[in-house]
C-alpha cells in the first residue's frame, strides 16, 4: 500500500536547526562565550555573523509591543513577544554565512566545545546535544579531555584542538567551517521572455554564427558551471526550468530556478546582451561574494545594476519571496533595496538588444 503524500514536494534550502550553518558552542560560562564569539567576530568582520543568546535577567515582564529602535546611522534593535520558533528563525537568520548559538541554552548542528574543569558535570548532562563536535577549546592548557568524552568519541583526540587565547587559529577554523558552505554556482539562460519589441524571439538571434540563447550557455558552461535555460513551458527537458511563478517575466525565471535548487548559486543571463563576453564572465565569478544577497553587473555611467547577467545567492531567494508577498516582481528593485556585490564595466559590455534596429546595428558591430 502506498503511503499517503500529505505535502507537495518542494526542494528545501539545507538547514541546521535554527540558521543554514550555525555552531553552537558550550561547556563554560556564558560570558566567556559571548566574548570568544565577539573575538572572533572581529577577526572574520567580511562574513555576515550572528548569535543566538538566552537573556539572563530574572522576573522579565512579557511585552505587550514590539519595540523596533532604528539608530540614524543604520543599527537597529528590538524587543517583541516573538517565541523561540525553528521555522521563524530560519527566516530570521538565512542571510547570515554563521550563526553562533550559546550551546549552554539552545542545541546547534554543530558544535565546539570549552574544557571548563569547573563544568565537567555540565557538560556529562548535555552529552545528547554534542552530535557533531568541530573544536575542542581548553580555558587552561593542561586540562585534559574528561574520560566520557573519550569513551563517548574515541575519535576526540583528533579533532582540532585549542587554548582559549588562539583566536587566530580558532578563526581560521570557523572560516573553513564557512567556506565548506558556500554553495556552488549553476547557470540560468533566461529565454521565456515574450521578445515583444523584438517581433521575435530574441533567444534565436544570430550574432555570432548561431543561436544567441546557445552562445550564452557556452559562455557559462566554459566556466564549468552546469547550465539550464529558464522557459515558460517545458516539454520535460531535462535542461529547461520551467516557470512555476507564472507571468513574472524574469522574477519568475529566477525564483522557479530556486525552487528547483534552493542550495545552489545561480548565474542568471539574458540573451539580449551580444556584446557579454568570456572575460565579463570570468570577472562576475572572481568578483562573486557569498556574503551579499548577488553580485551584479553595473555598468559605469549607469545608476543602478543589471539584474539580468549577476550571481544570485541562495539568500536571495526568501528575500524575492518576500518582494513577491508584498506585489513587487522586478529582481532589480531587489537588488538595489539589498547588500549586493557591485562590479563596474564598461557599458558598452551590458548594452541590450530590444528591438529589430538595435539588432541590425549590434550585428554590424559585431
Amino acid at each position: 500500500m502506498n503511503k499517503h503524500q500529505k505535502h507537495t514536494h518542494l526542494s528545501r534550502r539545507n538547514n541546521d536547526i535554527f540558521a543554514p550553518n550555525e555552531m553552537a558552542i558550550l561547556g563554560t560560562k556564558c560570558d566567556v562565550i559571548s566574548n570568544l564569539v565577539h573575538q572572533i567576530s572581529a577577526k572574520l568582520a567580511h562574513f555576515k555573523l550572528a548569535y543566538f543568546d538566552a537573556s539572563h535577567a530574572k522576573d522579565v515582564v512579557p511585552n505587550t509591543v514590539s519595540e523596533f529602535t532604528f539608530h540614524h546611522q543604520g543599527n537597529v534593535q528590538f524587543t517583541t513577544f516573538q517565541k523561540v520558533n525553528s521555522y521563524q528563525q530560519r527566516i530570521d537568520f538565512a542571510q547570515f554565512d554563521l550563526l553562533f548559538i550559546n550551546g549552554n541554552h539552545f542545541e546547534g548542528a554543530k558544535q565546539i566545545l570549552i574544557l571548563d574543569e569547573e563544568k565537567e558535570v555540565s557538560v556529562l548532562k548535555r552529552m545528547t546535544q554534542l552530535t557533531d563536535i568541530h573544536g575542542i577549546i581548553k580555558l587552561k592548557k593542561e586540562t585534559a579531555i574528561f574520560p566520557f568524552l573519550i569513551e563517548k568519541f574515541p575519535e576526540i583526540k583528533n579533532i582540532p584542538c585549542f587554548s582559549i587565547d588562539e583566536i587566530d587559529k580558532i578563526s581560521t577554523l570557523i572560516h573553513q567551517i564557512i567556506q565548506q558552505k558556500t554553495a556552488n554556482v549553476k547557470g540560468l539562460i533566461l529565454i521565456g521572455g515574450k521578445s515583444t519589441r523584438m517581433g521575435t524571439n530574441k533567444s534565436l538571434l544570430d550574432f555570432h554564427g548561431k543561436p544567441q540563447k546557445e552562445i550564452a550557455k557556452e559562455l557559462l558552461e566554459k566556466q564549468g558551471l552546469e547550465t539550464y535555460f529558464s522557459v515558460a513551458n517545458s516539454l520535460e527537458n531535462s535542461i529547461e526550468i520551467p516557470d512555476i511563478f507564472l507571468n513574472l517575466g524574469p522574477f519568475g525565471g529566477i525564483c522557479s530556478a530556486f525552487q528547483k535548487d534552493p542550495n545552489s548559486a545561480w548565474f542568471v543571463l539574458a540573451t539580449d546582451l551580444p556584446f557579454v563576453n568570456e572575460d565579463l564572465i570570468k570577472l562576475l565569478l572572481q568578483k562573486r561574494n557569498p556574503s551579499k544577497i548577488a553580485t551584479a553587473i553595473k555598468g559605469k555611467n549607469k545608476e543602478f545594476v543589471e539584474p539580468l547577467i549577476a550571481i544570485y545567492e541562495p539568500k536571495a531567494y526568501p528575500i524575492l519571496l518576500q518582494y513577491l508577498a508584498q506585489g513587487y516582481s522586478c529582481p532589480r528593485k531587489m537588488l538595489i533595496n539589498n547588500d549586493v556585490e557591485i562590479v563596474e564595466v564598461d557599458d558598452d559590455l551590458i548594452r541590450n538588444i530590444n528591438t529589430p534596429e538595435e539588432f541590425e546595428a549590434a550585428k554590424k558591430e559585431i
